[in-house]
């Protein structure tokens, strides 16, 4: 599903070149969860941004369901966003004065879906988030993981083959964070590719596979032998 060849991406900043990425060579298949993690300036940031098309590299390969899009002019790259790429991001990226339902349909008005279509579907992946008795509420309304729940529906709402997550937990208290990989975890099984981008242990401890980065190269690939499932935290006695 992702190739990437010796993909680099240069800065300048000033007289200073920063290498954030030094030639990563990376797989991700079908149905994988995969966890990035690294420290601030580990290039995790960098490398997300890419594989979400949200940037290009300076040079190297980028293969996204066999199409090469590390050469891609903005337009394209932004129609891959919206088909193929479903986005979960730590601050929400919620419109404010919109309701869960018209955030979740928004994704299905740049794909040119009728308007009976669009609300058909999101009120059927709100549903599928346990919202639908809040799809007319607007985000100050909603809680934290409800906020992010409405997050997940407009990520999943266009079908897309990845789901992409920035640190999805960075603004969710402990109990919520767990409900959230929860419904991750429910996700993969449905067939989504999973790439969740954290600094969290905890939180990478729900992927299948965890890739460290440092200094813009991979320190580490490795399948997760120790996988936390939801049902980890409900075998657990109550406080």
């Amino acid at each position: 599903m992702i190739r990437l060849l010796d993909i680099r991406k240069y800065y300048k900043v000033g007289t200073q070149t920063v290498k954030a990425l030094q030639g990563i060579d990376l797989n991700i298949y079908k149905n994988e969860y995969v966890a990035l993690m690294g420290a601030s300036g580990s290039g995790k940031s960098t490398l997300m941004n890419i594989l979400g098309c949200l940037d290009t590299p300076t040079s190297g390969e980028y293969f996204l369901n066999g199409k090469d899009v590390s050469k891609m002019d903005d337009n394209s790259l932004a129609e891959i966003r919206n088909k193929e790429i479903g986005f979960i991001f730590q601050t929400f990226n919620l419109l404010p004065r919109s309701s869960a339902l018209e955030n979740v349909t928004l994704p299905l008005v740049y794909a040119g879906f009728a308007k009976a279509r669009r609300i058909e579907k999101a009120l059927q992946v709100l549903d599928s988030v346990k919202l639908s008795d809040r799809v007319h509420h607007k985000p100050n309304e909603l809680s934290g993981g409800q906020r992010q729940r409405v997050a997940v529906a407009r990520a999943l709402v266009n079908d897309p083959s990845i789901i992409l997550a920035d640190e999805p937990t960075g603004n969710l208290d402990s109990k919520t964070s767990i409900e959230m990989m929860g419904l991750f975890e429910e996700i993969h099984k449905l067939g989504n590719t999973v790439i969740v981008v954290t600094h969290e242990e905890d939180i990478a401890r729900f992927a299948h596979r965890i890739i460290r980065l440092r200094d813009g190269l991979i320190e580490s690939d490795t399948l997760n032998p120790h996988i936390k499932t939801m049902a980890d935290y409900q075998l657990q006695p109550a406080d």
